[in-house]
């Protein structure tokens, strides 16, 4: 029996992910994707072909600028999910006129002396401007969100009427949002795979009716560590089921109840991921014990930007 593959009539729970694909490889990869059934597009701004924002527009006066940056990019009137990228400005020496359709990298990693250019803006007025965007149509409005309990499975999955949310926010982050909000986050996309389980950020999640996207689900990085998809428990649950590692772990979150977004550009393995199937007991808990590695592997906070983000 197939997994229930649409949380809803708005998201696919197995969607494209973009980032680090090169330009004229994602308009192929895309292409590729939609012609197999795909739905659900994740890109973002910093990534240079768009959906998501970015670090320079967490002023009011720069939200509408950059949507209206990624909404020429894509050709699209409007977006069905538009995102904070990441819970931390940077400055933008520019005006909002100015928001260019396709950034250089100057302009997206500010920098003055060899030191990242933080900004000081209160994540409210950046959710606020969020929330105008909805009002005026440049994000669609659809309603509210519901959990729905999926019995034959006895797994989460999300019904999600999609319009605004977050990237990279922790509990603590997403509460003060919450305190405040006329319109909730109705998505929190953050990286989660076998050995970054975020249970407890998830269960938060979901008690507040709130989605959760995986990036990263495969454990994929850019610091050259071990990535989790080659680990020899996934090898292993997927040559016994004459699977790929890559759908394994694909399967595993969506089983969790969790969208997930796998990046591919090519046309076999956009074609297999989007293949889902239900793991056994015994395998899924063989796969969520890899949690207890607890792994991050993209911290740029951490790792590039000398400042705490999680």
């Amino acid at each position: 029996m197939a997994l229930n593959r649409k949380i809803s009539q708005q998201i696919d729970i197995v969607g494209l992910g973009t980032w680090l694909s090169e330009p004229d490889e994602v308009r192929k990869a895309v292409k590729y994707a939609l012609e197999n059934g795909y739905r659900h597009l994740d890109c973002a701004y910093v990534y240079r072909n768009e959906d998501e924002l970015w670090n320079t527009h967490h002023r009011k006066e720069y939200v509408k600028s950059a949507v209206k940056a990624s909404l020429k990019a894509l050709g699209v009137d409007y977006l069905d999910l538009y995102l904070v990228h990441w819970p931390v400005p940077f400055i933008n020496s520019g005006t909002p006129e100015e928001t260019p359709t396709v950034p250089t990298l100057d302009y997206l990693i500010p920098k003055k002396n060899g030191k990242l250019q933080v900004d000081t803006v209160d994540p409210l007025e950046t959710w606020r401007a969020m929330e105008e965007l909805v009002e005026e149509g440049y994000v669609k409005a659809i309603g509210n969100i519901i959990l729905q309990w999926i019995y034959t499975y006895k797994r989460y999955l999300i019904r999600v009427n999609i319009y605004i949310g977050l990237s990279n926010y922790n509990i603590e982050k997403i509460s003060n949002i919450l305190k405040h909000c006329k319109i909730q986050p109705s998505m929190l996309q953050v990286e989660l795979h076998p050995a970054l389980l975020q249970t407890e950020l998830v269960e938060f999640c979901h008690k507040h009716q709130i989605g959760v996207t995986a990036y990263s689900p495969l454990g994929n990085n850019v610091y050259g560590e071990d990535r989790v998809v080659d680990d020899p428990v996934i090898v292993s649950i997927a040559k016994k089921l004459g699977k790929s590692p890559a759908q394994v772990c694909i399967s595993f979150a969506a089983q969790r109840g969790i969208v997930v977004i796998p990046k591919s550009v090519t046309p076999s393995r956009i074609k297999e991921n989007f293949q889902d199937f239900i793991l056994d007991q015994q395998d899924f808990d063989a796969i969520a014990a890899l949690g207890s590695r607890n792994i991050r592997y993209n911290d740029p906070g951490l790792k590039d930007w000398n400042l705490e983000i999680f």
